[in-house]
């Protein structure tokens, strides 16, 4: 089970991170979110990173070119589209960079889950809405056979359900892992102790 911190902004962040070991680490250049990092910043917390954590940026409605830029450059190692991206889109940034694709889907009624199975992209995220820390409806997930990253209200006290009930190929969490809205290590901790669990 494949877990993903997203939405890191301080090198405390990162150190959390670096001890506990999930696969990814998510940076979000949305200007709009709370969790906003610039280039500069996520340049520096990337230096932070253990090599062997993946740096996954986040983006809404981005140009393929600021994307494959900051992936070239070695800011993130792959790119995880959370807008209106379509797969000619999702072709566009192919053309640029060779790094892995994640495509989130806000599943709101069925025909989401149908545009998620038949995305172009490396891999689909499941969500309720970018970082709104609100809970799928699990039951709408339930025989869906393409591997996805579920995200939307997961918490060190449901998490152990989600992975019972769904199986998921993996974990993406932001807020479920935050107190006052600031990543809390124990969280973080008790995250990753109840998936490997």
């Amino acid at each position: 089970m494949l877990i993903k911190f997203c939405g890191l902004r301080s090198k405390e962040d990162i150190m959390a991170v670096n001890s506990l070991k999930p696969d990814y680490a998510g940076f979000v250049f949305a200007s709009f979110s709370k969790r906003y990092v610039t280039e500069e910043e996520a340049s520096v917390l990337k230096s932070y990173l253990s090599d062997d954590i993946t740096a996954v940026g986040v983006f809404v409605d981005e140009i393929p070119k600021v994307i494959a830029s900051m992936i070239e450059r070695g800011i993130i190692d792959m790119a995880q589209l959370h807008g209106s991206e379509d797969d000619d889109h999702i072709r566009c940034l192919r053309g640029l960079t060779d790094a892995p694709i994640i495509k989130a889907f806000r599943i709101s009624k069925t025909s989401d889950l149908d545009a998620a199975y038949k995305s172009t992209a490396d891999h689909i995220l499941l969500d309720s809405g970018m970082g709104s820390g609100n809970t799928l409806s699990w039951n709408d997930l339930k025989g869906f056979d393409r591997p996805y990253f579920l995200a939307g209200g997961l918490t060190p006290d449901n998490v152990s359900e989600a992975i019972k009930e769904l199986a998921p190929y993996a974990l993406d969490v932001s807020s479920g892992i935050e107190t006052d809205g600031r990543k809390d290590p124990e969280k973080m901790r008790r995250f990753i102790q109840e998936v490997r669990r």
